[in-house]
């Protein structure tokens, strides 16, 4: 819930369009919850840009079933970046070490988003900017270059009907 409402309550505005895909996250079936998860996700692929892996807190005692090997491993070859946001600070499990980010808890797994897709508004801002000002260098340019025609081609007009007057003289 806490890391649903930061991303779908955040400052800027951003649309994010979480779905869970739910799975045992203590005790038994964590490892094989977590990997038909996954499963689903590869399955429609492209529908996704990235997996978050969250949990709130407890015990570091309930944490040992994201030490998997399997999990790590499906984790680590996984197509989509993987962001982890388990436990608290402290823990460090082998799936935070193979995941693309981890974050502390999952509200900062949202933030993290929410951090990621401000960068880039900014740097699509950015070259929206450099576009427009490209293009109205190239206008003023342009109109410039327009305007010397239009002198140059009044200038021959001119020579052209005084040469015209000469001839009819």
């Amino acid at each position: 819930g806490d890391f649903c409402d930061q991303l779908l309550g955040n400052r800027y505005g951003f649309v994010f369009y979480p779905h869970l895909f739910p799975s045992p996250m203590q005790g038994n079936g964590v490892e094989q919850g977590i990997i038909a998860a996954l499963d689903r996700i590869a399955a429609d692929i492209d529908m996704w840009d990235v997996v978050i892996i969250i949990r709130g807190g407890g015990a570091t005692s309930e944490l040992s079933c994201f030490d998997t090997y399997d999990l790590a491993n499906n984790c680590a070859q996984f197509p989509l970046p993987i962001i982890t946001g388990i436990g608290h600070q402290r823990d460090e499990s082998v799936l935070d070490i193979v995941a693309h980010t981890r974050a502390k808890t999952p509200t900062a797994a949202a933030e993290l988003l929410i951090h990621a897709m401000l960068e880039q508004s900014i740097f699509v801002g950015n070259m929206m900017q450099g576009i427009a000002d490209a293009v109205a260098r190239r206008m003023e340019s342009e109109q410039q270059r327009v305007h010397s025609l239009l002198n140059r081609l009044d200038r021959k007009s001119t020579r052209l009907n005084s040469s015209h007057q000469v001839l009819s003289r």
